[in-house]
């Protein structure tokens, strides 16, 4: 990777794998035998993701990336914890990538628990899951209040990424430190399951 690449250089990559694999069109890039030699002695990746463990969000493949191009950090409902923000950590100041694209999406099983936990009489959640779906419920009463009791799940996902940006930074001075230098931005996208689109919503940081 080279050097100078800055968060924008990477994020117009991001943007232009995505639309490739959108049309149809995938590169496929850095996928065979000599790439994976090559990375025996070490990685550089271009990004790191952050995203849900859907299996329908596979990140290398929406961006049309290849080996080592991605480090991915992947929970349901994509909701910030310790481990997490020290992987992303580590992505930012030992691998130094200069993007962190934190990626949403539609019909998540997460939000969708959420919204379903605090209507009256719901039943409990096992207590490991309740511990995802109450990062998310915050959101999910927000978007509540915007629609008069009927919260929509889009909206709840784009509260709750919000959310999680705003807790990754306020969580990590390293992080907020890169973004104030300029050399790390925060992008946060939500993935459209049926047209493929990673549709960019906010971003912190210069891109």
């Amino acid at each position: 990777m080279p050097e100078t690449r800055t968060p924008a250089d990477v994020w117009r990559e991001m943007v232009r794998g995505n639309e490739r694999f959108v049309r149809g069109e995938p590169l496929h890039p850095r996928q065979d035998v000599e790439r994976r030699t090559e990375l025996s002695l070490g990685q550089a990746p271009h990004a790191a993701l952050f995203g849900c463990s859907d299996s329908r969000l596979s990140a290398e493949i929406i961006f049309d990336k290849g080996l080592g191009d991605l480090f991915v950090v992947r929970n349901a409902g994509q909701v910030i914890s310790d481990s997490v923000i020290g992987s992303l950590e580590y992505a930012v100041s030992v691998l130094q990538v200069p993007l962190i694209v934190v990626l949403g999406h539609d019909a998540c099983g997460a939000v969708s628990a959420a919204i379903d936990s605090i209507q009256p009489n719901a039943a409990p959640l096992p207590p490991h899951i309740a511990g995802i779906t109450n990062k998310i419920v915050p959101a999910v009463r927000r978007a509540s209040v915007i629609s008069n009791g009927n919260p929509d799940p889009i909206d709840v996902g784009r509260e709750h990424l919000r959310d999680t940006i705003a807790e990754l930074i306020a969580s990590s001075e390293l992080i907020s430190d890169a973004i104030a230098a300029g050399t790390l931005a925060v992008v946060g996208a939500n993935y459209r399951l049926t047209e493929g689109t990673a549709v960019p919503d906010v971003h912190v940081g210069n891109i």
